[in-house]
């Protein structure tokens, strides 16, 4: 067995007493005849008796509801768990029913919102709280009932969130998507769920572009056959709702009016008392979907339901980031990515959240630390690519600004290399770093760290609580100390209730196919005997070659440390169609380099791989490309590459709205048509 990377930071020695997971460990002994002296005692109650654990949750942060919630785990299966079978509840109301609209303090401050296309705001709890009444009050007047969708094109701003949680306090369903999307990537996603409502924004600003998108969102509205009612945000300049895309016509195939835009301002105008009302449902009644990145076929989408994200949330935010009243959650997101309703979530704990809209980077990198001094961020989160881009800029960013709030810097995305965790703990001296991997599918993390956990050198402190992650051979074998297939072996309240519109076929064949009755979760990871954790990337995309597996982070960490080196993209084809490796297969590696990458620079590249990594991992070939495709959270877009070297049409492999900037796949695709050619060539003259 190994052990991971040397300890950092150990844990703090009162964090009994000085923490909120100490807090939630003291009451939990005292419920339980627990003796927990520290995060492997709780974390092993926490999975061994999942059904004690969550009660504990519910009552420790007064999850209300209006009828006897029963057990907490009435059946444990997988897929199929049934949590509080009893329970009637709202998410919405445990964000916003105890905030008093007469205080507005800034202690009371629910939203910053930092946008680039116009002023930020500022709301307090209660306001929001009056916000979300007169919207509900208006979804009702367009026919919104319990179960209705609604969807919004729409940034990260107040409206959003706004528009969220009166969907929510009703009983009906939200989705969004980040008007960065096109048209057809939007409706690939929102078709699916023939929402009643739509609402949108017509365009924003990115840095200094304007980015007019009033013809995407009339394309959205057009092309959603069941919509009852539109509703336009008024964004900055872009006040106005779009005009009918050329050659639509007023009236649908079957008689029906195409909806004419309401203005946002119309819908929140209502007399109804301030204090929104809220429709009790079932735990498991759906409250939002989020959607996959569709890289093998259309959009996953995935249904959250209200008590799962409320329990979870309430144990992640409080017990991982340490989150209470007063304190403030920035966190760089989308709309499309469930970092936006995690970020949502913080006001469940009374903390705030930081919104932000725009170029992250611009005017100039240190954007998002302004903004965590100006709003005085406590938990701050960012992608590994920001924080190592902040090492190689060589900025100290608690030195040029007062970041003395910040207790937590969370790392998720992609795996964190070793330089970045000495470079934040370096720079950020009385911060705790907190790197996790989770996701989309169970809307929070599987493993990180927190308060009571030490922080290891290029390492995941571990599972979190009511999480048995492990890792797995092929054969179902639990593995340590070497790579193995991220698992979950017992339910979290977390796990989808489903996928919309399936019978329950698609959602088993996704995640339980592989090991029956075991969640496969599709990361490549290493759990050590320390109880520390390494992401090696995704299962999918790691590099067989000569049966030696090694992930994708492991290699990017060795190149994207060479000089000149600005990022970097790997892929394996295994012998087959793109392939043709003589049972090695082909590894082909892609680079962005400052400088062109002439045969110097190829052979210092594979000499580093062959030294720090092994023989076999040697790359067949080093392209220089201008840029690595990315996602919209900034995942590298391995699989759609490889897929697409495979000989998979582009459509197919990489759909639209996948890629954060589509022209990145273009000398991609243009490789694998010449290498299609070539090998048509071949067929003819032979």
């Amino acid at each position: 067995m190994t052990a991971t990377g040397r300890v950092l930071r150990a844990p703090r020695e009162d964090w009994k007493t000085t923490t909120r997971i100490g807090s939630f460990a003291h009451r939990a002994e005292e419920a339980h005849g627990l003796r927990i002296d520290g995060y492997p005692e709780l974390w092993h109650w926490s999975v061994d008796r999942p059904s004690e654990f969550w009660a504990q949750v519910w009552d420790h942060f007064g999850v209300r509801s209006t009828t006897d919630p029963g057990p907490a785990l009435a059946e444990e299966a997988m897929p199929g768990a049934r949590w509080f079978p009893g329970a009637r509840i709202n998410y919405a109301r445990h964000l916003l029913e105890d905030a008093d609209p007469a205080r507005q303090r800034d202690g009371d401050t629910a939203l910053f919102a930092y946008s680039q296309t116009r002023d930020e705001i500022r709301i307090g709890f209660g306001e929001l709280r009056e916000k979300v009444a007169h919207a509900r009050a208006g979804l009702r007047r367009l026919g919104v009932r319990e179960g209705d969708r609604v969807v919004g094109y729409l940034p990260s701003v107040p409206e959003a969130v706004v528009a969220f949680l009166a969907t929510a306090s009703l009983g009906a369903v939200w989705a969004s998507c980040a008007p960065e999307f096109g048209a057809r990537g939007v409706l690939d996603r929102f078709g699916q769920l023939e929402p009643t409502v739509l609402i949108g924004v017509s365009g924003y600003r990115y840095g200094t572009k304007r980015i007019d998108r009033s013809a995407e969102l009339a394309a959205i509205a057009a092309g959603l056959p069941g919509l009852r009612a539109a509703v336009h945000v008024p964004y900055g300049e872009f006040d106005r709702p779009p005009a009918a895309p050329p050659g639509v016509p007023p009236a649908r195939a079957d008689g029906s009016a195409r909806p004419d835009w309401t203005d946002w301002s119309e819908l929140t105008a209502s007399p109804d008392p301030a204090a929104p009302a809220y429709t009790d449902v079932p735990f498991d009644h759906p409250l939002f979907v989020l959607f996959s990145s569709g890289t093998t076929g259309a959009p996953k989408p995935i249904v959250h339901g209200h008590g799962g994200i409320l329990v979870e949330h309430l144990k992640n935010h409080a017990l991982s980031w340490d989150l209470g009243p007063g304190d403030r959650l920035l966190w760089y997101t989308t709309t499309a990515w469930m970092m936006w309703n995690a970020l949502v979530s913080a006001l469940l704990v009374r903390a705030g959240a930081v919104l932000i809209d725009g170029d992250p980077l611009r005017p100039d990198p240190e954007l998002q630390w302004r903004l965590a001094a100006r709003t005085r961020a406590t938990v701050v989160g960012a992608s590994p690519g920001y924080l190592m881009r902040c090492r190689a800029d060589g900025r100290d960013p608690a030195g040029a600004h007062d970041l003395s709030s910040v207790r937590q810097i969370a790392a998720a995305g992609s795996p964190l290399p070793p330089e970045g965790y000495r470079w934040v703990l370096d720079r950020f001296p009385d911060a705790l770093l907190n790197v996790g991997s989770g996701g989309t599918d169970v809307c929070t993390g599987l493993v990180q760290g927190g308060p009571a956990q030490p922080v290891r050198e290029g390492a995941i402190a571990g599972p979190c609580l009511g999480v048995r992650a492990e890792a797995w051979d092929d054969r179902g074998r639990r593995v340590t100390g070497e790579l193995g297939e991220l698992v979950v072996t017992r339910p979290m309240p977390s796990m989808p209730v489903g996928f919309w519109g399936d019978d329950g076929t698609r959602y088993r064949d996704a995640y339980f196919a592989h090991y029956p009755g075991v969640w496969r979760h599709g990361d490549w990871v290493r759990f050590d005997a320390d109880g520390g954790c390494t992401v090696a990337g995704r299962s999918d995309a790691t590099l067989n070659r000569g049966g030696v597996r090694l992930g994708t982070a492991e290699f990017y960490g060795v190149v994207e440390e060479l000089d000149g080196v600005e990022d970097s993209l790997v892929v394996h084809l295994e012998d087959g169609p793109g392939g043709g490796g003589g049972g090695m297969g082909r590894l082909i590696l892609f680079v962005v380099v400052r400088t062109p990458l002439d045969e110097d620079g190829r052979a210092r590249i594979t000499a580093a791989v062959r030294a720090a990594l092994s023989p076999r991992h040697v790359p067949d070939e080093v392209v220089e490309v201008p840029a690595v495709p990315r996602n919209r959270t900034g995942k590298k877009l391995e699989v759609p590459v490889k897929r697409m070297l495979q000989g998979h049409p582009r459509a197919e492999a990489a759909p639209p709205g996948v890629a954060a900037d589509e022209a990145a796949l273009d000398p991609f695709e243009e490789m694998a048509r010449s290498e299609e050619m070539a090998r048509a060539e071949g067929r003819s003259a032979g």
